[in-house]
């Protein structure tokens, strides 16, 4: 019946239906669109009226009149036409406009192709002034028309014929004057009228930020027409900058507010330059007067134009400033001291800059940015200084060549003359200046209950490493004598571990532990030289360490501590073996008492008594020390072997704590094991059997013992390792043996062990043994066996084996069943 409707209508709709129910759905849907389209063409004419005004409206209503503002309305206006008239109007003057202006400059090009020439300089001139009178005075007119884009691009060649006013006058009217000083004059001039003229015409964007750029110029061009040293130049920058700012600080247009800012940065820099170079370069305190009041009155002016600035903003003024006062107050006293000295006055007065940030007046932007200059002069300060301190911290590095050979008189005699030490006198002072603000800053963190933040424990550890360098730098600078410079290398140890043990985890800590392990090295290193001082440094090391590991409270503090005390430990028992004149080997047998009183601490204060991370670095260092002690004992076979077996007997030793039984006990074992091989190896005994059957009888032993506490405990595991380990080993040397001793005795082993098994009913001796025997006897037989099949005729073979296939095939199913019978009586084994 609905066969010519063959989809629905509307998209929402999803079933056809009936013809009049769906007619009456169209007629409502297209009443609405025409409702909707007769809205939205209302619309569109009431928005052509608002983007096209008839005229545009005075720029400031007269005086006492108050300018109502226009109610908004979502209607449409009651007519269309006056927007079609008002745009016909607009598009009918543009096109007047641009005629006119192609007319003007046709006829301008044609007057100066043909009439330009024959003018002199005046009537050039006059022609010029009457150009740029019309040109200035078009865009008024423009602007009064609406046109203002029309103004704004007519106002910018006006601006520029004005400069050529100006040339042109000093050549007609003052052709002998000065150049720099007439420029400056009418760069005066300009700006007063170029000001004046975007005053007059405010709508016009171009000629105020032209008046603020032209600004510029009237004092460096003065300064430079009366010959002026650098200081004034930098004077006039400086007195522009800050006009630039005022400018930017009481005008409201954003065009202006950002060229005279621009202008402020870059001359305000230009004059903060040249006052530092003239500072720099200046060979006396009354040469240096000048650069610093110029940078003085520079810093002042950044801080006040910082004053109100938005944040970010004023911490770059607050840092700009402060490093413009750090400069200008160390100028004069750096005029005064040698040039290595320098730093450190510059230092001084950052330092007394970090005083600003009590003055509660001035806003805490800017203190931030006076602080953050005085933070890196005192880095750059620092950084200046990290070669010397390098070289006093890794000078001891080059020590070890010269063990023992004599303790120097000083300590630059030990250093090296790697450093001009006496020109580096400041550097010291640098490293405890820096080390005290730190100090000072960190002593001033708010006391709270939790955690230091970050950047006060940074001020802390940076005041604890600092001081720390400035130690050996004093020392090499004042040349201490060696006795001297070693204790106070300890001293200072002593007191960084002091600061370690007692102290939380925080940096300062860290860095005093840190602090502490470098200075023990390099006292050790220091200490080479001299006998005594070896043996008293490392002997003090010792203690100080093992003090640490017992006193903290940090887990990590102490584990690291108690490595540090075994590793010096090692360090005095090989200076003993050396004091000896033992040789290696011989003095192993001194570094093993280290391990020895690990291994001994660990049994009296192991866990719960000493936390595990404790105890492991402790027994880790002992096993270091064992290492270095078969190492040292390598090159002696008997000597390798009693340190193997002592470290054997640590390692058993070390087996007594329930903790460490099953590890140490294996270890020990192996050791043992080890330097029984050795001692074999070294008394010249070339049996295999020698080496495996004393450890196949342990290892058979432990087996039983196993079995009787655990009765399902397979062969395998009981006896097949201790069974394996001799008679696997004598079987491969038996088969390249060519005497009947060595076959028949592992022929008679190998029956006893398969006998052993199969009335014990073992299977892993069973099988062990029977493959053994089997081996052995085919390696014994092979020769005959082999005689035989040579004296055989050929065909023999063939008929040897259909003989057996045939008793095979006959008996199959028999040996079958005896096949799995003796599966199921090996399976019935252990």
């Amino acid at each position: 019946m609905y066969a010519p409707v063959s989809a629905a209508t509307l998209r929402y709709m999803e079933h056809v239906p009936p013809p009049a129910e769906e007619l009456a759905l169209l007629d409502r849907e297209l009443a609405r669109l025409d409702a909707r389209r007769t809205q939205l063409l209302h619309r569109r004419a009431w928005l052509l009226t608002v983007v096209r005004p008839p005229a545009a409206p005075p720029p400031f209503p007269p005086p006492g009149v108050r300018r109502q503002a226009a109610p908004f309305a979502w209607g449409p206006p009651p007519r269309t036409a006056p927007a079609a008239s008002v745009s016909g109007a607009r598009g009918a003057q543009n096109v007047l406009l641009v005629l006119g202006g192609l007319l003007l400059a046709v006829a301008a090009i044609a007057f100066t192709l043909l009439s330009w020439g024959e003018m002199g300089i005046a009537g050039r001139s006059a022609v010029l002034a009457a150009v740029t009178a019309g040109a200035l005075a078009a865009p008024a007119a423009l602007l009064r028309r609406g046109l203002s884009s029309t103004a704004e691009a007519l106002a910018a060649p006006a601006l520029v014929l004005t400069v050529l006013d100006a040339y042109a006058l000093h050549a007609v009217a003052l052709p002998g004057a000065d150049g720099a000083g007439y420029a400056a004059a009418a760069s005066v001039v300009l700006a007063s009228l170029w000001a004046a003229y975007g005053l007059w015409l405010g709508r016009l964007r171009v000629p105020l930020p032209a008046a603020v750029t032209a600004a510029q110029l009237p004092l460096v061009l003065w300064a430079w027409s009366a010959g002026a040293p650098a200081v004034v130049f930098g004077w006039a920058l400086l007195v522009t900058a800050a006009a630039d700012a005022v400018v930017a600080a009481r005008c409201g247009g954003l065009a202006v507010r950002v060229t005279a800012w621009s202008w402020a940065a870059v001359t305000g820099a230009v004059a903060l330059l040249i006052g530092l170079t003239a500072s720099l370069s200046a060979d006396g305190v009354l040469s240096a007067a000048g650069p610093a009041a110029l940078l003085l009155a520079g810093a002042v002016a950044v801080a006040a134009a910082g004053w109100r600035a938005p944040t970010e903003w004023a911490v770059a003024g607050g840092a700009v400033a402060g490093a413009a006062a750090v400069a200008a107050v160390g100028g004069m006293p750096r005029a005064a001291v040698p040039w290595s000295w320098a730093v450190v006055v510059y230092l001084l007065c950052a330092a007394a800059l970090s005083a600003v940030e009590r003055l509660r007046a001035v806003p805490r932007p800017v203190v931030r940015g006076a602080l953050g200059a005085s933070a890196a002069v005192a880095a750059g300060a620092v950084l200046l200084v990290l070669p010397v301190v390098a070289a006093a911290l890794l000078g001891p590095v080059a020590l070890p060549a010269g063990v023992w050979s004599g303790a120097p008189e000083g300590v630059r005699e030990a250093l090296g003359a790697s450093m001009p030490w006496r020109d580096v006198a400041p550097a010291p002072v640098v490293l405890l200046v820096v080390a005290a603000l730190l100090g000072a800053r960190y002593a001033a963190r708010p006391r709270t209950a939790g955690p230091v933040p970050g950047w006060w424990a940074a001020a802390g550890a940076g005041s604890l490493g600092l001081g720390w360098a400035a130690v050996p730098v004093l020392l090499a600078v004042a040349d201490a004598p060696y006795a001297v410079a070693v204790a106070v290398d300890v001293a200072v140890v002593a007191g960084l571990l002091g600061v370690a043990a007692r102290r939380a985890p925080d940096g300062p800590m860290w860095t005093a532990l840190g602090c502490a392990v470098a200075g023990a090295v390099g006292a050790g290193l220091l200490a080479l030289p001299s006998e005594p001082a070896t043996y008293a440094v490392s002997g003090a090391l010792v203690v100080l360490f093992g003090w640490t590991a017992a006193v903290s409270r940090v887990v990590a503090v102490r584990s690291l501590a108690a490595v540090a005390s075994v590793l010096c430990a090692l360090v005095v028992a090989v200076a003993a073996g050396v004091s000896l004149e033992w040789s290696a080997p011989r003095a192993a047998l001194v570094v093993l008492v280290v391990p020895a009183v690990t291994v001994a601490a660990g049994l009296r204060s192991g866990p719960p008594a000493l936390p595990l991370a404790v105890s492991l670095s402790l027994e880790g260092a002992g096993a270091f020390g064992a290492l270095v002690a078969l190492g040292m004992s390598v090159a002696d076979a008997p000597f390798l072997a009693l340190v193997l077996a002592s470290c054997g007997v640590l390692a058993a030793t070390t087996a007594l704590r329930p903790e460490r039984r099953p590890g140490a006990g294996y270890l020990a074992a192996g050791l043992f094991v080890a330097a029984a091989w050795v001692r074999l190896a070294a008394s010249g005994v070339p049996d295999v059997e020698a080496y495996t059957l004393p450890l196949s009888v342990v290892a058979c032993a432990v087996g039983y013992l196993r079995s009787r506490r655990d009765p399902a405990l397979s062969s395998w595991a009981a006896y097949g390792p201790g069974t394996a380990l001799t008679l696997v080993p004598s079987l491969v040397v038996a088969w390249g043996d060519t005497q009947w001793p060595r076959p028949l005795l592992l022929g008679v082993a190998a029956l006893a062990v398969t006998l052993l098994g199969a009335a014990r009913r073992l299977q892993a001796p069973l099988v062990l043994g029977g493959s053994v025997l089997a081996l052995d006897a085919l390696h014994e037989l092979a020769p005959q066996v082999a005689q035989v099949f040579a004296a055989l005729p050929r065909w023999a073979f063939p008929a040897l084996a259909g003989l057996l296939l045939l008793a095979i095939g006959a008996t199959y199913e028999q040996r079958l069943r005896d096949a799995r019978r003796v599966r199921r009586s090996l399976g019935r084994m252990r």
